[in-house]
């Protein structure tokens, strides 16, 4: 099969679609926004690094993936939770360290698993959870099974040593991985082009002979429409792939940054001419879905998260007992 050409027209989503991909963003939006709020008031310790801006990266990938297939990232990592079908009360209980969370409470915002939906983890070193990434691709084609990992990183991790050691072996082997790099523009605080000699990374992989695309990672559709083609690409036993994601935070790179190093300016412009939301709710009430309906998905949606944040500050924390359990696996 030929490689894919790199020139993906958007997805053309029927009502259903657009529907489905609203309300997923949604729902990583209302969380984050959510948890921004938890953290003010001291009830999430530790750090916590918001996803707002880039939910269609996530989404439009999740709208194409097989079951099956997993799932691995770094600590920008609650959208893609939600993404997989993660409970929001469980993800909110752990951020907030009680024992109801997905790492029973001791893992907080940066280390959450969910065997059960294909996740395997937020990591919070990083470019760590790449190797991971190769090592999980390597299972599926051990095994046969036809799955693919989808593996996140950031521009800045892009810059990591044991991401090129990744490319080597995944394209030596023939590995079915998609390196997914979401490319927000400023790392932890500095612009790719302080920090990158070569600022196209959908090329990262070219002395691997990985092949790579830009996306506009702004556009759930153009996700969906590259991803489509690219899975179905590595699927097919042609080896590893990376998409770079054009994207955007609009918060700091953590709840502690203030994000001093651009312009309310330029975010705002981002707001205003590319919010990944935004875009689909204009398409929706273009195709005479009423401004009401879009109303009561967002009341439903507030209800789910406000539920979740009730929840979380109602659930126990762990017993202090419990501190040395879940640190090594059992020999």
């Amino acid at each position: 099969m030929p490689r894919p050409n790199g020139q993906h027209t958007p997805a053309a989503f029927s009502r259903q679609e657009e529907l489905a991909a609203y309300r997923a963003m949604l729902l990583i939006r209302r969380f984050e926004e959510k948890a921004a709020q938890l953290y003010g008031m001291g009830l999430i310790g530790g750090f916590c690094h918001l996803y707002i801006g880039q939910e269609a990266v996530v989404v439009g990938m999740k709208m194409a993936m097989a079951d099956g297939d997993q799932m691995i990232t770094t600590y920008r990592d609650h959208g893609h939770m939600l993404a997989c079908g993660m409970d929001p009360r469980q993800v909110m209980a752990e951020l907030t360290g009680r024992r109801s969370g997905y790492s029973k409470g001791k893992g907080g915002s940066m280390h959450m698993f969910s065997k059960e939906k294909n996740f395997y983890g937020g990591h919070g070193i990083v470019g760590a959870n790449v190797p991971l990434g190769v090592g999980i691709a390597f299972a599926n084609r051990y095994r046969g099974n036809g799955r693919v990992c989808l593996t996140f990183f950031g521009d800045g991790a892009a810059n990591q040593g044991q991401v090129y050691e990744s490319f080597n072996i995944a394209k030596l082997w023939k590995l079915p991985v998609v390196f997914i790099i979401e490319n927000n523009k400023y790392a932890m605080g500095t612009s790719v082009e302080r920090s990158a000699a070569t600022t196209d990374f959908s090329q990262r992989g070219r002395s691997f002979d990985i092949p790579g695309e830009q996306v506009d990672g702004m556009d759930v559709r153009a996700v969906k429409a590259t991803a489509d083609s690219v899975l179905k690409w590595v699927r097919e036993d042609n080896g590893p792939y990376i998409l770079e994601m054009l994207t955007y935070r609009y918060r700091g790179h953590s709840m502690s940054d203030p994000a001093k190093y651009r312009s309310r300016e330029e975010v705002q412009k981002m707001r205003q001419e590319h919010d990944p939301i935004e875009q689909v709710r204009a398409r929706l009430l273009a195709g005479r879905l009423g401004e009401e309906e879009l109303r009561r998905i967002d009341a439903e949606i507030r209800s789910i998260i406000n539920g979740a944040a009730e929840f979380a500050q109602s659930d126990p924390e762990p017993e202090e007992s419990q501190l040395r359990e879940d640190v090594l696996a059992p020999g």
